[in-house]
């Protein structure tokens, strides 16, 4: 490509505001919108992987965007009635095609790099102290994806010349991103899609981001890398092509991406999401284990929870937990937490966890052990009144305090105080070595899920 050409094409065009356009609107979405991406220990900026993974599912209405804009620049030429005149130059079409494909790809591919810069600095800025560049491949891809479709978009549109091909372009591309794309649910601890995998993966976005641990397979990278180029030189060739045959034959690219990509997909959701094991390794000290990812947080946590594992001795005695360590199992949507009886096992995903410090997290730490949740509590899940009552009672009993109700959580303090202040009370008159029983009692029902702990503490039904 002659670099003046392009430089005049940059300046003549409206490539620069179609770069300009994705970026401000994906960061409008991430940085003044509230939504997933913005809370919880997996928002965008908080680590490397999560940065990438959250822009690449901000192309699940950025790619139609790429290509309906893509359309419009496809149309340049017909709107300005010269393409009569363009084509009886010596120049080649390809010559045409290839500037005007490749300027447009450029401003997108740079308007993601822009926000991948934004993202990184905010990461840097945060407790991250993971680094590491297993994030850069699902960036290149969301990259590619963003110029090829915009290429695509101009070649489709090229073929279809009429004022309604962009809008419907840009319809049908959010219709099909959207139906083909991941979702978390209630049947696997990894996203499925309500079509098979491989054909899923043809979608350039991903999933919601619930895990900092999850990351996508190689096999998904070299698949929708060839599938994203076949679409980008099918989107030249339209761009270049003169008649049906052409057209026709323009398509070869894309149909033969497409195969290969199937044929490199992973077959089931659980090869495509995968586990970073590097991140998902233990930090430990003493007997307190945080995940690498984490590991930002263990010189704060480490004192709060040795206090916690001494207290808790004392008051389970043989039965206490000797050690805190963070959770690194994968769990479908509102399925039961892991609950070992060595561990207080913690989910920084929690509310009560994520802004506990000093004193209020030894406090959480001897609720949890006691009564470890049943029904998982993050921010998607709420966990139940019951459980959080029960783990302000037990926290309290053996601090030698009044309830103190658990913050960060979904169900208000004053529902909290509600529920725990009659049983609290009934509780709090009973002699020591009941009130010891019935904190036995709670601790073998939470572990087992067998059973309501506040209702063991409460010594019966609350009703």
């Amino acid at each position: 490509m002659n670099p003046r050409i392009a430089r005049i094409e940059l300046r003549r065009s409206a490539a620069p505001w179609t770069g300009a356009v994705v970026l401000a609107a994906a960061l409008v979405f991430l940085c003044l919108i509230p939504g997933p991406w913005s809370t919880g220990s997996a928002l965008w900026t908080a680590q490397w992987t999560s940065m990438a993974m959250w822009t690449r599912h901000m192309l699940v209405f950025l790619w139609p965007l790429a290509v309906g804009l893509g359309a419009l620049q496809g149309l340049r030429d017909r709107r300005s009635k010269m393409t009569e005149l363009l084509a009886g130059t010596p120049r080649p079409a390809w010559h045409r095609a290839a500037v005007q494909a490749g300027t447009t790809a450029f401003t997108l591919v740079s308007a993601f790099a822009l926000l991948l810069l934004v993202g990184a600095v905010l990461v840097l800025a945060g407790d991250a102290s993971y680094f590491h560049l297993g994030w850069l491949p699902i960036s290149l891809v969301g990259a590619l994806g963003l110029g090829a479709g915009a290429v695509f978009g101009m070649g489709a549109a090229r073929a279809m010349p009429s004022i309604l091909t962009p809008p419907a372009l840009a319809v049908a591309a959010l219709m099909v991103t959207n139906f083909l794309r991941h979702h978390r649910s209630s049947d696997a601890e990894v996203p499925l899609a309500l079509v098979p995998n491989p054909v899923a993966l043809l979608a350039p976005t991903v999933a919601e981001v619930h895990e900092t641990l999850l990351t996508l397979s190689a096999p998904v990278h070299l698949g929708q890398t060839v599938w994203l180029l076949g679409m980008a030189a099918t989107g030249v060739a339209l761009l270049a092509a003169a008649g049906p045959r052409a057209r026709l034959l323009a398509l070869t690219p894309l149909v033969v991406g497409g195969v290969f990509a199937l044929l490199l997909f992973p077959a089931g959701p659980r090869d495509t999401y995968v586990v970073d094991r590097e991140a998902a390794a233990q930090v430990c000290d003493g007997p307190v284990c945080v995940t690498t990812v984490r590991q930002a947080r263990l010189d704060g946590m480490a004192g709060p929870a040795k206090e916690a594992l001494r207290l808790l001795s004392g008051a389970l005695g043989e039965r206490a937990p000797v050690g805190v360590r963070e959770t690194t199992a994968l769990r479908a949507l509102s399925a039961t937490p892991e609950r070992p009886r060595d561990a207080v096992l913690v989910d920084f995903d929690d509310g009560a966890l994520a802004g506990a410090r000093g004193e209020r997290l030894t406090r959480f730490l001897i609720g949890q052990g006691i009564v470890p949740l049943c029904s998982p509590r993050s921010r998607t899940e709420s966990g139940t009144w019951e459980d959080a009552a029960a783990q302000s009672i037990a926290a309290a009993w053996v601090l030698g305090e009044q309830p103190r109700p658990l913050g960060g959580t979904m169900i208000s303090a004053k529902g909290q105080a509600e529920t725990s202040g009659p049983v609290w009370k009934r509780f709090s008159a009973l002699p020591r070595a009941e009130q010891r029983e019935r904190i036995d009692a709670a601790h073998t029902a939470a572990l087992s899920c067998k059973g309501d702990a506040l209702t063991e503490l409460n010594g019966g039904a609350l009703r």
